[in-house]
């Protein structure tokens, strides 16, 4: 995840710099139910409105929270499916926040309302945050039910009214681009908390449909305008959370941004930028499913790692014998192509590996989907014409049914 805030708000109240530094235990999303109410055109666990069988009891999830407290994990965010479909979605946050958890629930928010927003304020989430994918009819494409966009927007309303903290997550391709700005203007009218911009990742339908994908000029022009917006509104003392997630490029072009606008900053970027250290996926970023196997990340579901029915996921983590594991922990990454040869390697960390193994079956050449230039990079074609990091041969296991 690439904090845009925090880097703004650098270009006024500079911090000092420090090494990069891995969390003492990832963040973990947890999907606890795959069952949704919507069957979303990108969605990464496939989920659908029907039960799924063998899925973690209230018990077993209690047990895994002790291990993963013991672990030094911070903070969970439950997911799905649709949480909110779970009939013990209440009692399972309760407990985290009296373990000490920071609590997320990541929901579509068309299930928000008036019969359940008195035990979602209850529990005190730490944050609460709903898909939006467009506007009106655009959301409701995406999401493929009629009346979604009005409905997730109740119950955004309805948490805001308490109080709650609120976000919205965007995933954009080339079909919902457009909507952006009027997205953007939205969170500021509604006085959303946090705008989530996350790439297009290939995972479940996501890979499916990846011919949309956003075109590398489409990325930069709203790249341009989340920057250009979290700066106006920080300097309006509108502090609003601004992230990024599935492409952590995002850095590397934030650095030219800089250099570009306020060229006195750009080294102390560069500085902040190596302290981040991009890409965390299998480090400070976990994913546990609905039926209990942990993968390096949500956009790993083809990959497990194993399951905490049998071995604790303090153990599962830890073990580095699985190579993609191994591979994801390193950094800088050992990777191939431009990836390998780019001079801000150390800043981005290679982004994500998915979508380079789900097109080439290799996770450590280049990832398909940076939208920064060879000068922007430092290389030349010659630089990595033929050049591929030769690795232990990587096939996907299919995770249980």
């Amino acid at each position: 995840m690439f904090r845009i805030s925090n880097f703004i708000r650098e270009l006024d109240h500079p911090t000092p710099p420090g090494p990069h530094r891995n969390a003492p235990g990832p963040v973990v999303i947890w999907n606890l139910i795959r069952r949704c109410n919507l069957t979303c055109k990108h969605c990464y666990s496939i989920s659908a409105d029907t039960d799924f069988p063998g899925e973690l009891s209230t018990a077993e999830v209690f047990g895994v929270m002790d291990d993963l407290k013991a672990f030094s994990v911070p903070v969970l965010i439950l997911s799905g499916g649709e949480p909110l479909l779970r009939p013990d979605i209440f009692e399972i946050g309760r407990h985290a926040k009296k373990m000490g958890f920071y609590v997320g629930l990541s929901s579509n928010g068309t299930l928000i309302g008036e019969s359940n927003i008195d035990r979602i304020d209850e529990i005190g989430f730490d944050y609460v945050g709903v898909s939006l994918d467009g506007i009106g009819a655009t959301h409701d494409r995406f999401r493929r039910l009629e009346g979604a966009f009005d409905a997730s927007m109740r119950g955004i309303r309805l948490c805001a009214a308490r109080g709650i903290k609120v976000g919205v997550r965007y995933t954009m391709t080339e079909d919902n681009a457009a909507d952006l700005p009027a997205l953007l203007r939205l969170v500021e009218d509604e006085g959303i908390d946090k705008f989530y911009f996350s790439h297009l990742n290939y995972a479940g339908r996501g890979n499916k449909h990846r011919g949309d994908d956003a075109h590398h000029r489409t990325t930069r022009e709203a790249m341009d305008l989340l920057f250009d917006t979290c700066l106006a509104l920080h300097r309006r003392g509108i502090d609003k959370e601004f992230v990024t997630g599935n492409n952590d490029a995002d850095g590397v072009y934030m650095y030219h941004w800089v250099a570009r606008r306020f060229p006195e900053c750009a080294e102390h970027i560069r500085a902040k930028l190596l302290q981040w250290g991009g890409n965390a996926s299998g480090v400070n970023v976990a994913n546990i499913d609905n039926l209990g196997v942990v993968h390096p990340d949500t956009m790993w579901w083809h990959v497990p790692l194993g399951n905490v029915r049998e071995r604790p996921f303090s153990e599962i983590w830890s073990d580095l014998s699985n190579p993609l594991m191994a591979g994801l922990k390193r950094h800088p990454r050992l990777l191939g192509g431009r990836c390998g040869k780019c001079k801000f390697l150390a800043v981005c960390n290679g982004s994500s590996r998915v979508r380079a193994q789900q097109i080439t079956g290799d996770p450590w050449v280049e990832d398909p989907a940076c939208y920064l230039s060879d000068e922007e990079i430092g290389v030349t074609a010659a630089d990595y014409g033929s050049e591929r990091v030769k690795t232990t041969p990587f096939v996907p296991r299919r995770r249980p049914a």
